[in-house]
């Protein structure tokens, strides 16, 4: 079997498959007869070659030098002197504008001169202008050893393989970015709104307008006492479900009369006596006199709001100070000690007499810690109680009517379904009204000044837990739109590379070509997918 012509002009053997960018003989001969291709034949075969490779291919076909790297550095210095001094063409400003100078913009740079130096050419034909000649020999330079073809497959090589991936990859950067402060504004929006609605619910819960938070708070203590006065009203009303209780309790345990006043007897004292001082409910007698306990946080709210010193009454020309009809002068001379005739004891008030409530003592029952939490004791027991009755008497069978309970009292056998729950309703209504966040956060309010701090603090954590997140959408917001922006601005350099590599390519292709008797002459690999 006769061996078959290879593109370089060498012979191989039939099975041998040529590659690095020639053709693969065997596949292209097939079909032909013989084995034996035509002189046109051969010239019409196309020249595939992998852009990666490029420039191996080059050297390997003796086309350019190994070494054409220390040339081109010196024509780029060339280029760079020549650049300093150029006429004012659009056209060679756009040439000269972002782009890395090679070889074939030098020869449309050449023919651009030619026009513009037209009056310096002399009668042999040649042109005097420094311009033309600088740039001619860049040209000369260039195709020397085709330095210029070396440097093309090199840029080419680059920007496939390098430059435009790059600008891609920042492109997709920019995109996953953006996706991602996209998400985050979303996050942080529903974060804020969230604690937008906490604060408003705790605002509610505390029923304060939210605007100033201690100051509402402390006007919501001041409106303890009607409340206090709202519930004891409640509280009287109970009188009928008291006597309910204790004759059910009376007539199960078989207790006689006198001991019907061990049956809930906190709420027994209200609905008699209403919501009176610790003192009356402990001693069982009125305080001829009630010290007024002032709290501490309340006193110190009114301090700053009347922290102005009148300075009216110093004369600055004399350094004293004028007390009024006080009678008092104080002198910078002559005045060690001022005799205010009181006595000071040792921190202490002490009253005579027994009829004082002062302390505790001078606390209502609601504002006592152990009586108010008695009083809810209680309120919970004739829950349960009325609870059980109401399960009892919507059974079946009203037990009422079991034989053990025909003795029992009028009021205990004539109370109805509805008597019960109408009982359990006034019941839970107070059980509720001392129970709710609010009431809670006020009982705490008085019984602790530093809880006044704390809760304050609490919702401007709230507040400002919503600044924060707002705070944070607006930065990733900005930030999204400087990634908007440099997409912006690297989408027309991808393009424009692009463009210029295509072209490159094309013009490779064609100095190739030419060396081949115009064969054609494909790149293959990478720069198809840019």
């Amino acid at each position: 079997m006769p061996p078959y012509p290879t593109l370089s002009g060498f012979v191989i053997p039939r099975h041998h498959t040529v590659i690095s960018g020639q053709l693969d003989v065997c596949d292209k001969m097939q079909g032909t007869k013989n084995g034996e291709l035509t002189a046109q034949q051969i010239e019409n075969l196309p020249i595939d070659i992998s852009s990666t490779k490029l420039l191996d291919w080059l050297i390997d076909r003796r086309h350019v030098n190994l070494k054409w790297q220390s040339a081109a550095l010196i024509i780029r210095e060339k280029i760079n002197h020549a650049i300093q001094d150029m006429p004012e063409v659009e056209e060679i400003k756009k040439l000269l504008a972002g782009t890395y100078i090679n070889y074939f913009h030098c020869l449309r740079i050449v023919e651009l001169l030619k026009v513009s130096e037209e009056s310096s050419k002399n009668i042999f034909g040649y042109y005097s202008s420094q311009r033309m000649k600088d740039w001619q020999e860049v040209v000369k330079l260039y195709e020397k050893d085709n330095i210029y073809l070396a440097e093309a497959a090199h840029m080419l090589i680059r920007n496939v393989g390098f430059e435009i991936p790059s600008l891609k990859k920042q492109i997709a950067k920019c995109q996953q970015l953006q996706a991602e402060c996209s998400k985050k504004e979303k996050d942080y929006a529903e974060s804020a709104n969230s604690a937008r609605d906490e604060y408003k619910q705790s605002c509610k819960q505390l029923g304060i307008k939210g605007e100033k938070i201690r100051s509402e708070l402390l006007e919501l203590v001041s409106e303890l006492p009607q409340t206090y006065r709202s519930i004891e009203e409640q509280a009287r009303k109970l009188s009928q479900v008291l006597e309910f209780y204790q004759a059910f309790v009376q007539f199960v345990n078989g207790s006689d009369e006198e001991s019907m006043g061990d049956v809930c007897p906190m709420l027994q004292y209200l609905t008699q006596h209403g919501n009176t001082t610790v003192y009356q409910w402990r001693t069982g007698k009125v305080p001829d006199r009630v010290e007024e306990v002032k709290l501490s946080f309340l006193e110190d709210e009114e301090e700053t709001k009347d922290d102005e010193i009148d300075f009216s009454g110093i004369d600055l020309d004399t350094g004293g100070i004028d007390f009024g009809d006080l009678g008092i002068s104080v002198e910078n001379e002559g005045a060690e000690t001022i005799d205010f005739d009181i006595e000071v004891g040792d921190g202490t008030v002490t009253e005579s007499g027994e009829g004082v409530a002062r302390g505790n003592d001078a606390l209502c029952l609601f504002e006592h810690i152990p009586t108010r939490n008695q009083f809810i004791n209680e309120i919970i027991e004739l829950q349960a109680f009325l609870g059980q009755r109401r399960t009892e008497m919507q059974g079946d069978s009203d037990v009422l009517t079991v034989n053990q309970f025909q003795t029992a009292p009028t009021i205990v056998q004539t109370k109805t379904l509805n008597d019960v729950t109408t009982m359990l309703s006034q019941v839970d209504d107070i059980y509720k009204r001392l129970t709710e966040t609010r009431m809670q956060h006020l009982f705490l309010l008085i019984g602790s000044p530093k809880y006044v701090d704390r809760l304050t603090d609490s919702l401007k954590q709230k507040l400002s837990l919503e600044e924060k997140m707002l705070a944070s959408r607006e930065a990733v917001k900005q930030k999204r739109f400087d990634c908007l922006e440099d997409q912006t601005k690297l989408e027309p350099r991808v393009d424009a590379l692009v463009g210029r590599t295509r072209e490159l390519q094309k013009q490779i292709e064609g100095d190739i070509s030419k060396r081949y008797k115009n064969r054609p002459v494909n790149l293959m690999g990478a720069i198809n997918t840019i």
